[in-house]
């Protein structure tokens, strides 16, 4: 475990704000926190309230995200922001979001505490409906307050109630078409940096005895396909020997094992890849004496290389045709979805490395598998950074154990990055 960094009183209150927050927002497991809901509103006047407290200068921009500020010496120059969501996933972890939240409002605290005044302002940036559950839809506060939401993403329906995002936006007292229009609605240029703190969702950081806390050298871009279908031929298992099957699950099962066997030779050659087949399903009318007709499965491939994801596309649909002749069966693919990869900005995570190795704080670099609002910051030309913290039991599960020595690990970091920023 990582050294406690701080002071005690910064100790309590992040765990008090975590505390509360987890309260307010608990489910039957875990905790949910959807975007644009009147919960999600209520955590935010909560958070906001601490930042009145600390005598920020607070305002909300059309896209319902709200903006504290310490104002700096200059006020011309451009603002040292940080920060990140406030949603999460249904009956998800506490930490995913929030951490980040929580450790902006720590180096704000901790700047009046200790009377200091930064050349530049510091702002804490709190993002809506970061996370895609429930709409389908991804970074809506961040891409919001870039104008870059469309108009069919306004008609997205919820998961169950069938509401659509636009009527949740709205029902916040925004304008949802404003948020389509392709102009911010904040000034992208009145940012210096934006350094998000967030929870490792893997297993890298918490499995090492000193460096967990990270610094973030990309965030993967993928190709997926919600479907890929494998027709062979449904037949009674005893009857059909095995020249004349057509069987679609042992189709399918030599096509991921092959892939599995190419994603090691992309390592070995040193590629950054992951590879995921989160769902399979057979037919409905499905039975242990049926040879399998038709299967269904999803892809996901990430890579901080859009020419390796590219490339180990082609290898599966390659090695799909191979298999197809082979045994008989047709593969269907649906259009493949693209995210490219994002990439930080080398010059600050370099700052963020400096100011670590100068204060003491083991780091390590990492990608980061999966998205991040920095991402929609950093595609619009803001200088973008992102610090990682050990997480035990992984992420958007009820289980989500991140311990506080490591968050204030990496809270010191932010901090002693936004002091050091202008030295």
């Amino acid at each position: 475990m990582a050294q406690t960094s701080g002071s005690q009183t910064d100790i309590e209150f992040a765990g008090a704000v975590f505390d509360h927050v987890r309260g307010m927002s608990a489910d039957v497991e875990g905790v949910t926190r959807q975007g644009y809901s009147p919960l999600e509103t209520e955590v935010l006047d909560y958070l906001e309230g601490i930042g009145r407290e600390l005598s920020l200068e607070i305002r909300r921009d059309a896209a319902g995200n709200v903006w504290m500020t310490l104002p700096g010496e200059d006020r011309t120059l451009p603002a040292f922001v940080a920060g990140s969501h406030a949603d999460s996933v249904p009956q998800g972890g506490n930490y995913d979001g929030l951490a980040g939240i929580v450790a902006a409002l720590v180096a704000a605290r901790r700047m009046r505490r200790d009377g200091f005044t930064p050349k530049r302002d510091f702002t804490v940036l709190m993002m809506r409906c970061e996370e895609s559950s429930f709409f389908g839809k991804a970074y809506v506060g961040s891409l919001g307050m870039m104008g870059r939401l469309k108009a069919s993403d306004l008609a997205l329906k919820h998961r169950t109630t069938g509401r659509t995002l636009g009527e949740y936006i709205a029902a916040c007292g925004l304008d949802p078409q404003r948020l389509t229009t392709g102009e911010p609605v904040i000034d992208p240029k009145r940012i210096a940096a934006f350094v998000e703190l967030h929870i490792e969702q893997g297993p890298t950081l918490t499995s090492q005895k000193t460096a967990r806390t990270g610094i973030v050298t990309g965030i993967r871009g993928n190709i997926r396909h919600k479907e890929v279908r494998v027709a062979g031929e449904t037949a009674h298992s005893g009857a059909v020997n095995k020249e004349y099957r057509h069987d679609a699950v042992l189709a399918a099962a030599r096509l991921l094992s092959r892939l599995d066997d190419k994603w090691d030779e992309y390592l070995r050659k040193g590629d950054d890849l992951v590879f995921t087949v989160g769902v399979i399903k057979t037919a409905p009318t499905a039975a242990i004496s049926v040879i399998p007709g038709h299967v269904t499965f999803t892809v996901d491939m990430r890579s901080l290389s859009a020419d390796t994801c590219r490339a180990f596309h082609d290898e599966l649909t390659a090695e799909a045709a191979k298999i197809a002749e082979a045994r008989g069966v047709r593969f269907e693919f649906d259009a493949p979805l693209f995210t490219a990869p994002a990439h930080v900005d080398e010059k600050l995570a370099a700052r963020l490395e400096e100011t670590a190795r100068r204060h003491g704080i083991p780091v390590m670099r990492l990608a980061s598998g999966a998205g991040h609002d920095s991402a929609v910051l950093g595609n619009a030309g803001i200088p973008v950074a992102m610090i990682f913290v050990a997480n035990q039991n992984g992420s958007h599960n009820p289980h989500e154990a991140m311990e506080l020595p490591d968050f204030m690990t990496g809270a010191e970091l932010l901090w002693r990055t936004a002091v050091d920023f202008d030295a």
